[in-house]
């Protein structure tokens, strides 16, 4: 079960929602830009000027893509602008569009269209994570990791997050609800092994010792998502006949294994049927540990 990337779109990819007419690229050797620029507006400057976000919530970038995106911008040129902040004079720092900047890099070119604005470190991070979710191709992990920094480190509710990002709060709250899957099973999403649909069936499964092995019956036999939720299925009825056989003793019954448990290392089972029938087995190392229970048999005056 491959990864799909989502890349490789051709000018799909580069053109987004602004007109498609090129820019030009001039040779710019440094810019400084006022007070009143207008955001709107594209300005070139040095791509040696620009800085990576600190803030970025993409943590890996497909090396393959960011070729193919360099290849059409040698072409073509940088069609979307990058918005970015300005920290120092002749100094940028990316707000968004961190993959157009890399891939820039690798394009060769001297100079970038930005759009260039004003915010403060928490609306920088905001921007950035909310930028990510509507235009990259981020994977449900990462998606889910963005929407819970919106929350611990923006504040927002899962309200307001839903609006910026022009989702349905219930499909946040799914995507929030796959960073409670242990850590195997969320590589397992996040490389694309299996999908989001068979992530959510696996939420419901209530022992944990089972995702694993239910991960990789995925894997090797292409299980569908239905087929997962049957198989699921067929795991509860399984675990309910389990609970069903379990007989509870009496708390008389508990005294005896633990007073006998001590000379024999607790190796003492009990089994008892519904009438009161059963048996008590005792599985001891050597003779000393037989010995040692006698001794104390016999000080007991039994």
């Amino acid at each position: 079960m491959s990864k799909k990337t989502g890349l490789g779109k051709g000018l799909s990819a580069l053109l987004g929602d602004v007109d498609s007419t090129s820019y030009a690229t001039p040779a710019v050797n440094s810019v400084t830009l006022s007070d009143n620029h207008n955001p709107a507006v594209a300005t070139f400057i040095p791509i040696e000027q620009i800085e990576p976000n600190p803030y970025q919530p993409r943590v890996t970038f497909d090396s393959e893509a960011l070729d193919e995106l360099a290849s059409s911008i040698k072409s073509i040129g940088l069609i979307q602008p990058i918005t970015v902040r300005q920290i120092a004079p002749n100094k940028y720092q990316i707000i968004s569009g961190e993959r157009r900047y890399r891939a820039s890099k690798i394009a060769g070119l001297k100079s970038v269209p930005i759009y260039l604005h004003k915010v403060d470190d928490r609306n920088m991070l905001e921007m950035a994570i909310v930028e990510n979710i509507q235009r990259e191709d981020l994977d449900a992990i990462e998606t889910a990791l963005s929407f819970q920094r919106l929350i611990d480190e923006c504040n927002l509710t899962q309200e307001e997050m839903a609006f910026r990002v022009g989702k349905k709060r219930s499909s946040i709250t799914n995507y929030l609800r796959l960073l409670k899957l242990p850590a195997e099973v969320q590589k397992l999403v996040k490389i694309g092994a299996i999908s989001m649909g068979h992530a959510k069936v696996l939420l419901g499964v209530t022992e944990e010792s089972s995702l694993l092995p239910l991960c990789e019956l995925i894997i090797s036999n292409d299980l569908s998502v239905r087929q997962l939720e049957e198989k699921v299925a067929s795991l509860g009825k399984s675990h309910e006949k389990r609970e069903k056989k379990e007989v509870s003793y009496p708390e008389s019954y508990h005294k005896v294994a633990e007073i006998v448990g001590k000379y024999f290392n607790n190796n003492v089972s009990l089994k008892r049927n519904d009438k009161g029938k059963g048996s008590i087995t005792i599985q001891f190392k050597n003779d000393s540990e037989v010995e040692n229970f006698l001794q104390a048999l016999e000080n007991s005056k039994l």
